[in-house]
Order: C-alpha cells, then structure tokens, then sequence
C-alpha cells in the first residue's frame, strides 16, 4: 500500500518543491484542480481525486472532495481494527499528508466594490472539511495549512520516515485557529452585510504582528495583534521607517496621539504622554503647527510621542531633532527630514497615510471575563448642538479657542479639563476623581496664559464651583456638554464674571 498526501492549495507558494520532495520519499501525490495542472506541468505525477473517487467533478467545483473515498482516508483510525476492515471492505486507502489552504475569501472582500455574490462564491466548503477532518486524526495524519511548516514536515520525514506526534499536534492547532479564523470573517462580512450591530455571538481575529519584549511593566508578557482587514489609518498598519522595536507601552501612547491628530483638517501637532495629550498645536505650517504644541507644555513632551499631519520637512525636524522623543508619527517625511530624525538611533518614525481613513466600526477593550464593544466617538464640534447660554457672546478668537479645546478634550481620560488658546492647548487636567480637580490642575498649568482663554470640560457642572475657578484665573469663554439639573447655577456664575459660555449637548467621557 503506498503512502499518500493530497495536496490542493489556493496559495502555490513553496508547493511545487514541496510535492516533489514528497514523491521522491514514495508518496503519491492527489490533488485537484488548478493544483493538480500546475503540479502536472512542472513534472509531477499526479492522481486525480476523481480516480480516487470514482466521480467526477460536480456542480462547476463546488463537489469534489465531499466523498467518503478521501473522508475515509483521513478519518480512519489506524490501529482500530473495524476501521480497518471497514477500509479494506469499501476500498478505502489511508491519506498520510494533507496540504491544503482555502480559497481567497479574505483577499476577495477586500477589493472595492466587490459583489456578494462573488463574496460568496469564495467561500471554501471542501477544504476547511478534509483540514478538520485530517486535524482530528492528527494521532495518524500530518495536516499542513502554512507554507512556512513544508521545511520542517520535510524534515522529519526524512530523518524518520514519520512526523513526530507532536508535530503533528502542533500543525492539527493551527489548522483549528486557521479555519475558525477563516469562518469568522465570513460570518463577520456577512454580518455587516446585513447591518446586524450586536450579534448574539461575537467573533474577532486577529494576526500575531509582533511579540513584545514585555506588557506595561518588564514582569508581563505581552504581544502585538492586527486586523487582518482592520483600519489603515492605524498603527497596525504603520510603515516603520526608522528606530527600535515599538513596546507595549509605545503602541498605546502612539495610537491615542493619532487618534487625536485626525481631529484636524488644518495642520496640526499633538503630543501624547501616558496616553494623554501634553500638547496640542495648530498653525499655517506644520513647523508653527509643532512650535505651539511644544510650547504647550515644553517639561512633558520630553520623552513623549509626537503626531503630525503633514508631511515633516526640514525645519520641522530640526526642531523635532532637539528633543528626546520616542516616536513620530507623520504621513510622510522629506529626505532631508529623515537625514535630520535618524541621526538619533532610537527614535521611531512610523509613516501612516493620512488619505484614506478607513477606520474600525467598533471599539473593544477587555475586562475581567468578557469584552466590551463600543462604536467610536466621533462626534466633533461640527456635530454638536451649539448653544450660547450666557449673555455674552464668544469673540472670534474665543470660538477658535472653544472648537481647539473640546476637540481636544474628548481624548483626555475623565475627569477631563482643557485649557486653550486659539493655537495650542495651555493647560490639561487629565483622570482626576472630581471636576473642580482637574480644572485646578489645568488652570495651574496654564498660570498666567489663562487669562482671556477657554476652558473646554468634557462632561457638565454638577456645581458651579469650576466655573468659580475658572474666573479665578481669568478664564473668558467655557464650553461643556451641558444637561445638569444645576445648569443654571454655572451660567449665573459666568455672567457674573463676563464669561461666555456654550454648550454642546454631546458628552465625552473617556474611561
């Protein structure tokens, strides 16, 4: 009886090499399709599953390995003496090998504008069955998904005329991960397909990126994953040009800076320390852009994350080169720019393509036991329900200054407080466990710089006491969500002093 390894793969990477260093071990090679023309035309002998089957090839593809010519081959237990005869009654030969992976469902959603019907077309039904089916009787039958796993299979057939057990174990895992993998973006497309929001079972894959030197602290392991077709715009899918290896602690402050650089259409700089903004500027250039957010607060950036969303020139980096960062962040940077950054060994630059935005339609984050699934906060100034409910109306400038801080003010963790000018943030109060808290910190940042700015706060008054500090240090115009039942409370204190006072109507907590 001949040994035998059925191969059919979508992705021919390796698999001609492969085959034919498994025929010159004496196995016969199956195979089907495509697979099977291509084997045949570079030299090697192939029998057709249908010679194994004793039936064609039905319904334009869609049944060819579905028989129990090739199930009974895969599933059979090899010292189970009824398997055995059942074999020898019907025929039925052992299946050793199996190489399989799976038609490209992934790749064809991923096209523009793709149709569903193509979509499902894609969907693969023969070869996640003979990968489960060889994955279970991995006690007997070496399953191979991965391109990557032919060297080391090859090996261990060489040295011992076998794989070891273990191996075989090891490659039936992945080929579980690999099909529930691939089931779950079927089922996820199809779910957004169909616009369900919250289905009754949750699936995420996620592909190892990188492992970590360590988590938050060097005694935690930890590991970086993506988003097979997760958002662009996202440090998943940042092009690292320059510096180290990113931590654990470095993705985090990375992507909260760039969650707030998309805030902005004019040019603008923010920088990021423990996953709070330090900084935020905005001007005419990128490099007035990055002036004011380093004069915002020019203690915290040392050491910090830094977002643009313009290209870096020459001058811009000069001034970025001054300072120990960690890691900038720009959709792109001239050669000079990167002829100024690299002469630092260990900063990283991380290039991200600012020009299409496609971005993730839930937000997870994990708690003890389970998961918690949000859409994202998107709303901005422009969505917001604007009302003036003081006597006095913002100024120009103080507008300017209200739309800065409340884009800003939604990234800072709650309780959150942001002082700002029309420029740069001047003050942020970040996680305090009350309001008046954070003001205090803010307005003690900002010192003399409050006075004639605004005070953005992420959540309403429930007292009147931050806006009685506010006035305090020379604050001029507040904006806040609104909606306490003490609502009137604060805007008696504001016109007390002058202060113009709008409210949005959306609140921003950040947990």
């Amino acid at each position: 009886m001949s040994k035998r390894a059925l191969i059919s793969v979508s992705d021919k990477s390796g698999i001609l090499e492969f085959a034919k260093e498994l025929e010159a071990l004496d196995y016969e090679i199956l195979s089907t399709g495509g697979t099977k023309k291509h084997l045949q035309e570079n030299g090697v002998k192939v029998t057709s599953v249908e010679e194994v089957t004793n039936f064609p090839e039905i319904l334009g593809g869609r049944v060819k390995t579905l028989n129990p010519m090739i199930h009974g081959g895969l599933l059979a237990k090899y010292d189970d003496p009824e398997h055995q005869a059942q074999m020898q009654e019907h025929g039925i030969e052992p299946i050793e090998i199996v190489c399989v992976n799976l038609y490209p469902f992934v790749e064809t959603i991923s096209k523009p504008n793709v149709e569903f019907a193509d979509a499902i077309e894609n969907i693969d039904i023969g070869g996640p069955t003979m990968l489960r089916s060889a994955a279970k009787n991995q006690k007997y039958v070496t399953v191979i998904v991965d391109a990557n796993d032919y060297p080391k299979v090859l090996e261990e057939l060489k040295a011992n005329g076998s794989t070891t057990l273990e191996t075989r174990r090891h490659l039936a895992a992945k080929v579980f991960r690999h099909t529930a993998a691939y089931d779950s973006y079927i089922s996820n497309y199809l779910t957004e397909y169909l616009g369900e929001e919250f289905p009754e079972q949750l699936t995420l894959t996620y592909e190892l990126k990188q492992p970590l030197r360590y988590g938050e602290n060097p005694h935690q392991k930890a590991a970086f994953y993506q988003k097979r077709l997760g958002s662009d715009f996202s440090i998943a899918y940042a092009e690292q040009l320059h510096g180290k290896e990113l931590s654990y602690n470095n993705i985090q402050d990375a992507n909260a800076a760039l969650q707030i650089i998309k805030e902005f259409k004019q040019p603008a700089a923010v920088a990021v320390k423990h996953m709070n903004p330090c900084g935020v500027g905005v001007g005419e250039t990128i490099a007035q852009a990055f002036n004011e957010a380093y004069e915002s607060d020019s203690t915290s950036i040392f050491g910090g994350i830094v977002a643009l969303n313009r290209e870096v020139d020459a001058e811009t980096a000069e001034k970025l080169a001054s300072i120990f960062l960690e890691i900038i962040i720009a959709p792109g940077f001239t050669a000079e720019a990167i002829e100024k950054l690299t002469v630092k060994k260990n900063v990283r630059l991380l290039k991200i393509s600012f020009e299409q935005q496609k971005r993730d339609q839930f937000n997870t984050v994990s708690v003890e036991g389970g998961l918690l699934v949000q859409e994202p906060d998107r709303k901005g100034f422009e969505d917001a329900e604007i009302t003036v409910t003081s006597e006095r109306q913002p100024t120009e400038k103080e507008w300017e200054a209200l739309k800065l801080g409340w884009s800003v003010v939604k990234h800072v963790k709650s309780n959150a407080i942001v002082v700002t000018d029309d420029k740069m943030t001047l003050g942020v109060g970040a996680g305090q466990m009350n309001r008046v808290g954070s003001a205090k910190i803010a307005l003690e940042q900002a010192g003399d710089k409050a006075k004639g700015a605004a005070l953005a706060s992420d959540a309403f008054f429930p007292m009147p006491d931050t806006v009685e500090e506010a006035a305090k240090a020379g604050i001029t115009a507040i904006i806040h969500p609104g909606g306490s039942k003490r609502d009137q409370d604060s805007i008696d204190v504001a016109n007390k002093y002058g202060i113009a006072m709008v409210t949005t109507g959306v609140r921003h907590f950040k947990h």
